[in-house]
């Protein structure tokens, strides 16, 4: 942002950075609570995306229970939620063959539904609006404000119509100041202000690290006679080896809609390893190439998941403000669903926050930590739920076959309530070999029909960005890029991105440069977690800029 510029502050009691399932479930209870307490508060939803639910990405099978806790009568209220998960089936593939599995309990979906998240955001949405809660799209958080003893005082929104040069064009309007008693943070994954607020407070420094996924997902058109609305089908296997993580979802929607996706550990070690090629390469298996042949393909979308589960949650409260949803990282990773727990944090945030409010002020000097918010989530079904699936993730450090083992004993045997509690296997960052050490990976040329490029795909997700602004992904070394990442990890980065933004290039005197297609970009946040020096870091572009997620 540019410095020493006059910024208006609007006041509010508290400001929720991101309208995701768990912002929006924040700011809806708040408001709940205030009018059954007949007490008047302000409340202001910040959205980078150009509407509500433009980037908002899941498969998506929700457990219904937190929406039931929020809105008892959703149903009446037209929630969107229209196609109950009917079958369920877990397939155990092999290059040519497909083997159907016993369906463990978290894969069991009976009483759940499978929906559009994004179509669910824009519904929750309009019921905060509805109940006089101010929602603004359009407007990036790109900076947390502080007050001179340290504590959050708000945030600031970025400013639009700086040019690539960093000076400011005929367009220019400076950010807002929004200023409140508490911050709600819920970026969603790898949130960029949340990873600062994380580091200032040392939020992490009691949780084992953080660790991750990429979640890359088609929504598909088939043929009538191969619809199966309400069938719910996992797999594992190939196309991926025995020690990497990851496996695939195909859900059956109404009006012969398939959501496809494939779910990969960012922990892989392969630097020539492409999360999106290995999508590509898992439709062409027999049994899911059936499903698709005939149909066409109608929206892409990618994003990283946050898979540490309850060891790497960090503290979720400090100083101003709490973190919600898959900022802290509240996803249940073996049951693959991650709204339920994101919107009772958001619940949990607010009752607590709004207990800690105080009468409204023209201005505040300090802000307090809301310590309770700890608690309630510590006392509530959400910590239990987590607890209960906490060594499941992290005992895949070992390889598919032993951590099969182990989370059958875990499940069946404990029921989750076993003595011990294991670590992760560390940074995803670090997980990658040397180029030299691996083998390379030959993928197919897409065809275009059932397999496809990445800018065609990136073309579908409806990304665009502002071309005349500086690049929002930053290398803190440029040299690091080539010196580095080139010579010893063989670009890594031009792979595990599922957008094409970053590119080798020969220059004029025959030597590589990095390239970066920063107008591609679907926030999916990847580069910002596997870089192996760390060396890129996310930040956030002009507002509205992105994908534009329809109905994913």
């Amino acid at each position: 942002m540019i410095e020493n510029i006059e910024r208006d502050s609007m006041q509010f009691d508290v400001v929720v950075v991101g309208a995701g399932p768990s912002g929006l479930s924040a700011a809806i209870r708040l408001k709940q609570l205030a009018d059954k307490a007949d007490k008047e508060i302000s409340i202001c939803v910040v959205e980078k995306g150009s509407e509500v639910g433009a980037h908002i990405l899941s498969g998506a099978v929700i457990d219904p229970i937190s929406l039931t806790e929020l809105f008892p009568n959703w149903k009446e209220l037209g929630a969107p939620l229209d196609c109950p998960v009917t079958e369920d089936a877990l397939f155990f593939l092999k290059e040519d063959s497909a083997k159907q599995l016993p369906t463990p309990p978290n894969f069991q979906n009976h009483g759940n539904y499978i929906i559009s998240l994004g179509l669910l955001t824009r519904w929750l949405a309009e019921q905060a609006e509805g109940m006089g809660i101010e929602i603004y799209p359009g407007f990036a958080a790109a900076e947390v404000l502080y007050h001179a003893d340290g504590s959050v005082r708000g945030i600031a929104t970025g400013d639009m119509g700086i040019g690539k040069d960093g000076e400011m064009t005929d367009n220019f309007a400076p950010g807002m100041e929004l200023l409140a008693q508490q911050t709600i943070f819920s970026e969603g994954c790898r949130g960029s202000l949340t990873k600062g607020l994380i580091q200032k407070f040392q939020l992490d420094k009691d949780s084992d690290v953080q660790t991750y996924g990429i979640g890359i997902k088609e929504l598909w058109e088939i043929d009538p006679a191969k619809a199966k609305p309400g069938y719910v089908q996992h797999t594992m296997g190939w196309p991926l080896d025995t020690k990497t993580y990851g496996g695939s979802f195909l859900y059956h929607l109404n009006d012969n809609q398939v959501a496809v996706g494939f779910v990969i550990g960012l922990d892989y070690e392969n630097p020539y390893l492409s999360p999106f090629e290995e999508f590509q390469r898992f439709k062409t298996h027999p049994e899911i190439r059936k499903v698709f042949e005939g149909g066409r393909r109608i929206a892409y979308g990618a994003r990283a998941i946050s898979e540490g589960g309850l060891q790497s949650l960090p503290k979720i409260s400090f100083p101003g403000g709490v973190l919600v949803g898959d900022a802290a990282g509240f996803l249940n990773v073996p049951r693959i669903k991650g709204t339920h727990t994101a919107m009772k944090s958001g619940m949990l945030a607010a009752e607590t926050v709004f207990a800690a409010l105080e009468e409204s002020q023209e201005s505040y000097e300090t802000a307090k930590e809301v310590a309770t918010y700890q608690t309630a989530f510590e006392q509530s079904w959400l910590y239990t739920e987590l607890h209960g699936v906490r060594n499941i993730r992290p005992s895949f450090k070992w390889g598919m076959w032993p951590a099969m083992a182990f989370s059958a004993i875990e499940t069946y045997l404990f029921k989750g309530k076993s003595p011990w509690t294991l670590k992760h296997h560390g940074s995803d960052h670090s997980s990658l070999k040397k180029a030299a050490n691996s083998v390379k990976i030959n993928y197919p040329k897409p065809d275009g029909v059932l397999t496809f490029d990445r800018l065609s795909s990136v073309f579908l997700s409806g990304t665009n960005h502002e071309e005349n602004q500086p690049a929002h992904l930053k290398l803190k070394n440029p040299d690091v890029a080539i010196k580095v990442n080139f010579d010893e990890y063989a670009s890594p980065e031009t792979r595990y991105c599922p957008a094409g933004v970053y590119e080798i290039v020969e220059q004029d005197d025959g030597k590589p440069r990095l390239q970066i297609n920063a107008q591609n970009c679907v926030h999916c946040k990847t580069c910002d977690i596997k870089d192996p020096t760390q060396n890129i870091n996310w930040t956030c572009p002009e507002g509205s800029g992105g994908p534009n997620y329809a109905t994913m």
